[in-house]
Order: structure tokens, then C-alpha cells, then sequence
């Protein structure tokens, strides 16, 4: 919704400029290859090459707005990596193939895309952000707070909205009839109009899921068929992990013995898939303590500056390298790469108790990383929690493999500059 409002005002971002924007890009290096020829490329070769960079500038295309549609996206971050992933499986598909291609008209097609996209898109930054008009009734004021948009209060329905992209009014409250009819002719001229609630689910990442019986998911479970493929995927990939990652575990593992006493890894018995409980691996980032009372929720939880963290476990907190071992926990099938954390069963069952619908994030398998880790980090207080709780409920709704790829490039990022790791 908020990348249609975007699209909608911003030109870039139209589906018709990408298209011109990869003809060019891909008809300049065929065309000069073409005319120049100095080492005798036949036609042929430069066709498959022509073919070959539209068919991966394409891919490219579709995998940025596919990935530009989620909220906190900086699309200039996703360009080179987008056309470099299309880019690379026409490579695969040539190199495999054995097609004979023109590297030169290829490789100078990558960077003309490239290079098209990222002066669009500062070009388009220059230009005035989108003005959405908010109708003052019920829930929609609370629109305003949401940052990085420009808000209009419309205090009459008379008031002119030439100026704006969208109008936002919370359409369970009691409007007015002359706010009803209004909102109708904004319809008929145009001007979408937007339910307050699901605009700023849009705009903030986060569901806010109040009555199971009116929510907005249209059945209480993802997407079977995309479940069970990232299922399998999940499992391959770890199995291929735990090969290559052998030797990395062997040395945290005697760093972590060198630097405290006690076991390598850390076992905790959390709650899973479908509200089961299971033992999650960890490696021992903190100094072993005595066992504490099943109910004491202080053990379980990671303070700011914790001081039973020991010096190489700050190093594998902020790395994330201590979720290493969850590899065996992808394998057993009890958790996913990707997914709402798991959280140890003390602290599960007291959210249980203070938060409705806690229960529901079980409705997928826990991730290694997930949704609201890239955005909000670890937490544990109530209140937070509650808020991290909105970022499960937007990645069940979203449930995708485009949102599992943006997950995967901020974790990546998150590894890199240890936001919010305790």
C-alpha cells in the first residue's frame, strides 16, 4: 500500500521508465559492439547476449520492487544487488549451457543498469515526498507519529486535497455524512483512500491484531505451499551450512572453553512450532551459574551490559555467530533460518499470560533470524515485547519469499554493525 502510494507519486518507481530504462541500457553496448565488431563477434553471439542481459536486467527489475514494497526499504541500498543476482543466474544459465556470449556487451550492460537505476533514484530523492491527507476521526490521527511521510490534517471535508497522494481515515470510525460522501468523490476522481490501520501496518512493518475474528489475514495460516518449500530449502541449506561451518564451529567452540569454564554450548528448553517445546543450541556466551527455580524469569533474560556475559561471548552477541548452532535445531526440523525467535519457556508463558495472541506467532516455525530482530533488536521487557510482537504478526501476513530475501540483507547488515544485540 505504501509503495503504491510511492509509485504513485514518484516517477522513477513507474513500471514503463524501469522498461526504457533497461531497453537503453541493454540496446547501447549490443549496438556499439555491433558496429565496432573489432574482434569479429558474429550476430548470433551478440543476439544471445542482447537476449541473455534483457532476460537478467528484468529479473533485476522485478526483484527491486519486490523488494522496495516493505516498509523501512532504502531502495538505493537493493539496486547493485538486485541486477547483480539477475545478472548472475543469466551467467550461471550461459556458463552451464555452454551459450557463447560477449562478456564485454554483458558485463556493460550490468553496469549501465546499474548506474540508470541509482541516478533515477537520486534524481527522484530531490523531488518532494508523498502528502497524505488524514481525516481526524478515531484511529487515523494517530498516523501523524509515523515519521518519513508528510501528513495533512483535513479539517473540513471542503478542504482542497489537489496537492495530496492518498487519503487515510479510519473507516470503522463514525464519519460524518458528509465525510462518507466526500470520501466517495475522492474514489471517483482518483485519490485512493485508505483505511487508517492498514496504512500504518503498511508504513511501519507491524500488525496490530486486536480480534482474531477481524483480522485481516483472510485465514489464520500463511501460505501452506510456500511453508513447505521453505521447509525443504531450509533443511538443504543447513545440511550444506553445517558442512562448510565444521571448522568455525571447532574454534568458537575451544576459544569459548579457553575463555570461561563450562560447556561449549548452551541448551535452553524453548517454545516452537505450533506452541512445542524444544531444546534450542546455543553457543555459551555467559559465565555458567547455578541452576535457577523454574519460574524465575530473571535468569532467562539478557540485561543491557549484562555482566555474565563473558568477553568472547560480547564478541559472538553482537556477531550473532552464537545462533551458529540453531543449524542442528534447522535440521531437526524444529526451526527455520528464518521466522519469529523462539523465546525459553519461562518467558513464553508470561507473555502468554500478559499479551493476547502470543500464542499465534507459533503458527510458523522460529527463525534463527527474523522480521522484528532486523528491526527492533533483542528485547524482553512487556511492553517491547508487545511491539515485537506487531513485526511476527507483519511477517505471518506477509509470509514470503521476497521478505525472507530482505531479512536475509539485514541480518547481513546487522552481523556487520551489531544493532540491537545485548
Amino acid at each position: 500500500m505504501a509503495e503504491q502510494i510511492l509509485r504513485r507519486h514518484g516517477s522513477w518507481q513507474r513500471l514503463r521508465w524501469n522498461i526504457l530504462g533497461v531497453l537503453g541500457c541493454c540496446l547501447i553496448p549490443y549496438l556499439a559492439r555491433l558496429v565496432t565488431n573489432p574482434v569479429g563477434d558474429g550476430p548470433g553471439l551478440l543476439v544471445a547476449t542482447l537476449t541473455g542481459s534483457l532476460i537478467a536486467s528484468l529479473i533485476g527489475v522485478y526483484l527491486l520492487r519486490s523488494l522496495s514494497n516493505y516498509p523501512g526499504v532504502q531502495s538505493s541500498l537493493y539496486i547493485f544487488p538486485s541486477f547483480l543476482t539477475g545478472y548472475g543466474i543469466v551467467f550461471f544459465t550461459f556458463l552451464f549451457s555452454r551459450f557463447y556470449y560477449s562478456r564485454l556487451v554483458f558485463i556493460s550492460s550490468l553496469l549501465l543498469c546499474v548506474a540508470w537505476f541509482y541516478v533515477a533514484y537520486f534524481k527522484a530523492q530531490r523531488r518532494s515526498g508523498p502528502t497524505i491527507g488524514i481525516i481526524p476521526v478515531g484511529a487515523a490521527v494517530e498516523l501523524i507519529e509515523v515519521p518519513h511521510v508528510k501528513w495533512r490534517v483535513l479539517d473540513d471535508p471542503m478542504d482542497d486535497a489537489s496537492d495530496l497522494s492518498a487519503i487515510a481515515a479510519d473507516l470503522r470510525a463514525d464519519l460524518s455524512d458528509d465525510w462518507e460522501r466526500r470520501l466517495s468523490d475522492y474514489a471517483l476522481d482518483g485519490l485512493p483512500v485508505y483505511h487508517s490501520k492498514q496504512l500504518h501496518e503498511s508504513l511501519t512493518g507491524k500488525v496490530q491484531l486486536e480480534h482474531l475474528s477481524e483480522n485481516s489475514f483472510g485465514s489464520l495460516s500463511p501460505v501452506s505451499a510456500y511453508m513447505t518449500l521453505k521447509h525443504l530449502l531450509d533443511w538443504i541449506t543447513a545440511a550444506l551450512a553445517l558442512l562448510c561451518l565444521l571448522p568455525v564451529f571447532v574454534f568458537v567452540a575451544v576459544m569459548i572453553r579457553l575463555d570461561s569454564p563450562g560447556p561449549a554450548i548452551f541448551r535452553q528448553q524453548r517454545i516452537g512450532f505450533r506452541g512445542q517445546p524444544f531444546t534450542c543450541y546455543k553457543f555459551r556466551t555467559m559465565r555458567v551459574a547455578p541452576a535457577a527455580a523454574g519460574d524465575d524469569r530473571s535468569h532467562a533474560m539478557t540485561q543491557s551490559n549484562d555482566q555474565r556475559i563473558t568477553r568472547i561471548g560480547r564478541f559472538l552477541r553482537t556477531s550473532r555467530l552464537d545462533e551458529l548452532p540453531q543449524i542442528l535445531n534447522v535440521l531437526k526440523g524444529e526451526m527455520s533460518w528464518i521466522g519469529p525467535r523462539p523465546e525459553a519457556t519461562v518467558l513464553s508463558r508470561w507473555y502468554e499470560a500478559e499479551l493476547p495472541f502470543y500464542r499465534y506467532r507459533h503458527i510458523v516455525r522460529p527463525g534463527i533470524t527474523g522480521w522484528a530482530q532486523v528491526n527492533q533488536g533483542h528485547v524482553a521487557d512487556v511492553d517491547e515485547v508487545l511491539h515485537k510482537l506487531h513485526f511476527d504478526f507483519y511477517y505471518i501476513r506477509r509470509f514470503s519469499p521476497w521478505l525472507d530475501i530482505l531479512i536475509v540483507a539485514r541480518t547481513i547488515r546487522t552481523m556487520v554493525t551489531g544493532f540491537g544485540a545485548r
